[in-house]
Formats: C-alpha cells, structure tokens, sequence
C-alpha cells in the first residue's frame, strides 16, 4: 500500500530498531552506509553515456564474464562505503574470487555483507533496468574482533537478518526486508534522500505473468517444457494464457513480480545442470523479499532460503514469485500434470 507519511530509510531503520531491546545501532549504521553507496551508484547510471561508463573492460570475473566498466565501478564503490565502518567482519561479492577482507586497520564487526554489484549487465548499454542485490548476515565465529572466515560467509538464506535491492529503473527504488514485512523507498535525488513509498507490500496469490529465457528452451527438461506451454494455453476460467514478459535482469524481473504477481523462473538445463544464478548473492537474498511479502521461492524441489551453500559462487535453480503460481510449477517439475 502506498504511505501518506514522510519517512526516510533512515528514520525507518531507527525506528524498527527501537523495537529490539538490546540493539545497539551498529545494524542501522550499515544500512546508512549501504544506502550512500546505492545513491553513488544510481548517480552513476543516470548519467551513463556521458561519464565514459559504458563498455567493457579487459578483465574478467570469477565466472568468465567480461566484466562492464559499470560491473567495476559498483564493486569499488561499495567495497569503499562499507570497508571501514567498523560493521562487516568480511564481504563476498559476485565480482570477486575469494571473501574480501577487511583492511587494515579499520575495525571488524558482527556482521557479512554479501552482494552483487550490478545485477543484469548485459542491460546497462542499451539503458534497460539494472540493480544492486545485498544480503546481510551476522556473523558465527566468536570472535569479534578477528577477521571473518567462509564459515560466517555460508550460511542457509534464512539466516539472512536483512536483504534488499536497488532498481535503477524509471527511478532508483530501494526494496529491503529485515524479516518484517517489505518495504519500498524511491529516491529523491533534489533532496538525496530515500523516502518510504509503499510500506508492506504484499505479493498476489497468482499472477498473469510468467519470465524466462525461452531462447533456451531446446535445453530445459520435457517437464519443464509442458508447464511453459500449459502457460501459453487458453483456459475456461481465462487465467491462461498467461503474458511471457522477460527482461533479463533479475532485479527488474523480480521487482514486476513482486508487484503484480505471476512466476520468474531461472532453471536448471542441460547446459546448466546446476542452474545459472548464484545461491549467494540471488536467489537467498530475492527469496527472503519474495517469501516475506507472501510468495514462494524453491530450486523446483526444495525451498530456497533451506539449502546450505558449499561454496562461494554455488549456482541454484530458481522458481519464485506468487505461491500459486510456485507451487504449480513444482507439480508440474513431479510430473504430477500433464
């Protein structure tokens, strides 16, 4: 729903905080960091095509991509925002090989950060929708102030204390959840600030729309390929067929999704038997908003925010959005409708 209060991110973080007994404001000084970096970079990408940000560099990343002028750009900023707060004991980036550490001498704290700088790159050229996907932990090993290990860095998805995106769309809007509902923030660059624009946002039961690549589609299972034409059949009860929208960013994808309904699916195919989003740094953190605001989020099988990551960069399929809609889908991956 949409508020008729003024609010900004940061009166409402205060305020969410003065409800846990105990909290100390390091959790609140976090997301302030976090959010300067957000606002840098939506700067950045609004002014893409005059700043010399457009393109690709001659590095790659740990997945093999050529990584985008913008892709690095991201990464440096909020490595450089939230390095020396004194909140982080270690970050993951999708960008990144290994756990980055904090440096020297700045102090280490109880929390992990993990990110994906700047989700859907193959759109930042042609001035589609873009994002930035965080996900925020506290720490396991005890000693705060040491350095963090892999340890504190895999955990399941529902150990996620908050997770969030930005979308860098027709606005710079801010999606975030710290297990109590969803809240959304639009950017107001005449004041810098982020301000509370629909507070408890509520996913519909079922949705009209479905999101995937079906360029792939000679790749995915006989399983798969019914449900997605079953989607594309008229029904009586006319809630087939249902519209293909896909845009190839998971932000945006997910963020219509979240707003009107329907299912994303990004599967697992023979030619990514393990699925092509990361686990870390997608699917966990897109699964606590979508789960929080009364969807569902599962690999076809199991539910997301259960499974244990082994690694760094592991790899999920991901079928997410209404539950309705989640849930036929999984039957349909049973072979329990035909």
């Amino acid at each position: 729903m949409l508020t008729n209060k003024i609010t900004t991110i940061e009166r409402h973080i205060t305020e969410e905080q003065q409800v846990h007994k105990g909290a100390t404001g390091e959790f609140s000084r976090l997301m302030r960091d976090l959010t300067l970096a957000i606002r840098i970079i939506s700067r950045e990408v609004r002014r893409a095509g005059l700043n010399d940000i457009l393109g690709l560099t001659d590095a790659y990343n740990v997945h093999g991509e050529n990584q985008k002028k913008l892709d690095t750009y991201a990464n440096d900023v909020i490595f450089r925002a939230m390095d020396h707060g004194g909140h982080l004991c270690v970050m993951g980036s999708e960008e990144s090989d290994d756990l980055i550490q904090i440096p020297e001498p700045y102090e280490h704290g109880k929390y992990v950060l993990l990110y994906d700088p700047l989700d859907g790159s193959s759109n930042i050229d042609v001035n589609a929708t873009i994002g930035t996907i965080f996900s925020v932990y506290r720490r396991v090993t005890p000693d705060y102030l040491g350095k963090g290990t892999m340890d504190d860095v895999l955990q399941p998805g529902w150990h996620q204390v908050a997770a969030g995106y930005a979308c860098y769309g027709s606005s710079t809007q801010l999606i975030y959840t710290t297990g109590h509902g969803v809240n959304i923030f639009t950017y107001d660059p005449t004041v810098g600030e982020f301000f509370l624009s629909s507070a408890n946002v509520r996913i519909p039961k079922s949705g009209k729309y479905y999101s995937i690549n079906e360029g792939n589609s000679s790749l995915w299972s006989d399983e798969l390929k019914r449900y997605i034409e079953y989607l594309k059949t008229p029904s009586e009860d006319n809630k087939r067929p249902m519209g293909l929208r896909y845009i190839g960013s998971a932000v945006a994808d997910i963020h219509r999704t979240l707003l009107y309904g329907g299912i994303f699916i990004y599967p697992a195919d023979r030619k990514s038997p393990r699925g092509k989003l990361r686990l870390m740094y997608e699917a966990n953190p897109l699964a606590m908003i979508i789960e929080q605001a009364g969807g569902r989020a599962t690999d076809g099988v199991k539910r997301i925010l259960e499974l244990q990551p082994t690694e760094l960069h592991e790899r999920v399929p991901l079928y997410i959005g209404s539950e309705d809609n989640v849930l036929e889908a999984e039957r349909f991956l049973r072979g329990e409708e035909s």
